[in-house]
This record gives structure tokens, sequence and C-alpha cells, in this order.
């Protein structure tokens, strides 16, 4: 049974503007299932979906998000469509008949070519090829780069996708692995996402990966790596499942089925979280636990940006502020420094940096400026400090609970800080101000 977080018909959000062209408000997606045929060293890619969907209002015209990808058939409930046409990375499908809101979309797509990212204003994202294998980094719209899809965060669906490559490779996906059958020289891998995830947040990782397993924690922890990393990435990963143990703890339970970390041959800039996992580079490790703080923050990421997925990336603090309390949380759990002292380091900091974003709107440039981390992260300590460690963490566990696989916003953070404690002008002065509030006292 689909765990998908329930919305009535009327619920959907107006079109994100700081992703202009991506998505469609005329229907929610349930259920994808993806099945690739891919060739590593061609960067080759035979491909088929199924899209099951529901219209939110009379259709006659489906929209798909689709980047790079030539379209070789349609069917929509099993028929033609009057007609279809693929450019400027949307897939239109013309209806041969209206479809009335609440009908159920049945649509299959067959494609192919030679995927590669999106590009953005943040950079390229999507499907990226690695000296000897793929990483696909979607945040926050390259999920067209590699299947057709309504590209909304707030649009979650369930997953179940196949992957075909030859058998020298290890493939990971989202979800549970389900099935893997080897033919004589290609391997097909299956995985189910049962939990309802954001378009962005679905991933395949390719390479020639050796899998581990690191123990202590209730939840499977997995580690996918190189042969010749894998000593340096046991090294550099041991504290994860303590690190689990502390998070469910402060937010509670973990909310999928498994975690696991991959550590690609190659660097990377930065690492990336999707739904499950987490992506390091090379780069990252160096077998001394040099990196707990980008550790932590990649796993918070599950609670605070998998589970609770943004409508709209002028949210992003709601992802990125929390992910960064977390790093200071864990410090302070496991012995390092407290939170505060963490907290009053980086108020000074930004003290004297410029006083012109908005926490609540930091327009599509400013998405990924470190100040909305920090920002973000100054702004729940300040509550934690105004609300007290006991109202403030039942407040974070409940919002993590009540809000379990959907979609959140700004303001609905706001009404449920409200229930715990006076946080409204508090909250309104780190959200909704651009000069940088005092911290309250400790």
């Amino acid at each position: 049974m689909s765990q998908r977080a329930q919305r009535g018909p009327h619920d959907v959000q107006d079109p994100d503007p700081y992703l202009p062209g991506h998505g469609d408000l005329a229907f929610e997606v349930e259920s994808y299932e993806i099945r690739l045929d891919y060739r590593v060293s061609s960067n080759r890619l035979d491909a088929w979906v199924e899209i099951v969907a529901v219209a939110n209002q009379v259709m006659t015209l489906i929209r798909l998000d689709l980047h790079g990808l030539e379209v070789s058939k349609v069917r929509v409930n099993g028929n033609r469509p009057a007609r279809y046409s693929s450019r400027g990375g949307k897939l239109r499908i013309r209806l041969a008949a209206a479809v009335a809101r609440g009908d159920r979309l049945v649509i299959v797509v067959r494609y192919g070519g030679q995927p590669g990212p999106v590009p953005s204003i943040w950079g390229d994202v999507g499907w990226e090829e690695l000296s000897d294998g793929v990483i696909v980094a979607g945040q926050p719209g390259g999920a067209p780069s590699w299947f057709p899809c309504n590209d909304r965060p707030d649009s979650k669906a369930t997953y179940r996708m196949s992957v075909t490559t030859e058998s020298a490779y290890a493939v990971l996906a989202n979800g549970l692995l389900v099935g893997r059958r080897r033919g004589a020289s290609r391997t097909t891998w299956t995985y189910e996402q049962s939990q309802p995830m954001a378009t962005y947040l679905a991933t395949v990782q390719i390479g020639r990966y050796e899998r581990r397993t690191l123990a202590g924690s209730a939840v499977p922890v997995g580690l996918l790596a190189p042969p010749k990393l894998q000593n340096a990435a046991m090294a550099a990963f041991a504290l994860q499942p303590a690190m689990l143990r502390v998070f469910a703890d402060l937010f509670g339970p973990y909310p999928f089925d498994e975690y696991t970390v991959v550590v690609t041959p190659d660097d990377l800039e930065i690492p990336l979280e999707a739904q499950g996992l987490a992506v390091f580079g090379a780069n990252h490790i160096d077998g001394r636990l040099g990196l707990e703080r980008l550790v932590a923050h990649e796993l918070a990421h599950q609670w605070f940006g998998n589970s609770l997925t943004l409508g709209h990336l002028s949210d992003i603090w709601l992802h990125e502020g929390f992910a960064c309390y977390a790093e200071w949380l864990w410090s302070e759990r496991s012995g390092g420094r407290s939170a505060d002292a963490l907290a009053r380091r980086h108020h000074r900091r930004l003290a004297g940096a410029a006083q012109d974003l908005l926490l609540a709107d930091p327009g599509p440039a400013a998405v990924f400026d470190d100040r909305v981390y920090k920002r973000g992260a100054l702004a729940l300590h300040a509550l934690r400090l105004a609300l007290g460690d006991d109202a403030f963490f039942a407040m974070i566990r409940a919002w993590a609970s009540e809000h379990r696989f959907g979609t959140v916003s700004t303001k609905l953070f706001e009404e449920h800080a409200a229930r715990y404690g006076r946080a409204g002008a508090l909250l309104r002065r780190w959200l909704h101000g651009m000069p940088l509030p005092d911290l309250p006292p400790a």
C-alpha cells in the first residue's frame, strides 16, 4: 500500500518561479516504473517508463519534463495519443479525447539517447558520466535528464527502477534491492522505493563498486566504494551508525528502509543526498574521520529534505538550515563543541557579511548561499533558546512525524512552532527580515 502523504485535489501549488518551465499542476503522479538499459562505454540509454497519474482538471494535453532524449513511442491508457512532440525540455502529449478531473492516466513512454545534465543557474544537474560509471545528482531540476516526469518537488510518487548494464558494474538506486538477474554479460538490478519521493531525489549510481555493511545501527547501513578506496571509506564513515542513533533520538525514527553511502572514484565538488542514500567523492575521504560535518549534514537530509520536502525552492532553509543545525547537534552530542558555541561563532561571522538575504525567500541565485545554511541553523538555535530544550525537541520530533513523506513550507513551520510557545515574533525576524537578529542569551 502506498505511503503517499494525503493531499486533496485542490491542494496544489503554483509553479515554482525558482524553476520556471518545470512541472505541471494539471496532474499528480502516483507512481513511476522506469526501465533503463545502459551501456557505460558509449553512454547509450534505451529506456521505458510507465507513469500512473491522476488528473487535477479536465485535460487534453499532458506535459512531461524531459531533457535531451529522443521519444520513440507514447501510449496513454493503452491508446495512441492524437500526437506528441518533444522539444524545449517538454514532452507534450495531445490526447485523442479529453479526460475528466479525477480520471486516472497510465502514460507509457519509450525513449533513449545519450543522457547528459540539464544546464541551470546552479550549474549542470542530473545524469553525468564519471571516468568509469554514472552519477545522477538531481537537485534541483535534474530528473528530466534521464526520465520523463512531472518535475515538481511537491508531486511525490512511489518508484520501481530496473537498470540493466554490464555485469562488471554495480548499480544503486533508491529503495530496496528486490531483484538482481545476471545474464551472459549484463545484469539487471531492480529497486523499489515504496515511500513517496520527489523527482529530484530519484537517482541511479553506476560504478565498479563493492558493497560493505557498517554495523551498529538498527537501520541497515551500506557502503559502496571502489575496491582501492574501501579501507579509507570504512574508516571515514565509521561513525555513521552512531549518527543514525543520535538523530533518531533527536528527530524521531529514521524514515526509510535503509541508508547507503556511495564513494565515487572521481572527485566531487560537494557531496549530495538522495532519498535513502548519499554520494561522496574520492576527495572527501582521507581515512581519518575528517568529514564528520559533511556526513552528519547529508544524513540529516533524510529527515529534512527527503521525508519532509519543500514545495517551492524559496523554502530551501527548511532543508539546509535543519541539516546545518544537525551538524552542530552531532558535535554537541558526540563530545565536541556545543551547538551554542558553534551558533555564536557563526553568528559573529554572519554579522560581518552583507545583510541583504531574506531567509524565507532568498531568490534563485542565493538558494545555495552559505548564509541560507547558517542563518537557517541560527534561526533554529534561537528558537531552541526561546522555547527551551524540552519544548524545542518535542516540536522538532512532531514536525518530522506529522509531515512524514509530505510537503512542507515556511508558513507551515511557523504555524507548527507556534503550538509550542511564543515563537511568532522571533521567527518573523529571522525568516522575513534582512538584518541579522541577536541570539537570545544561553
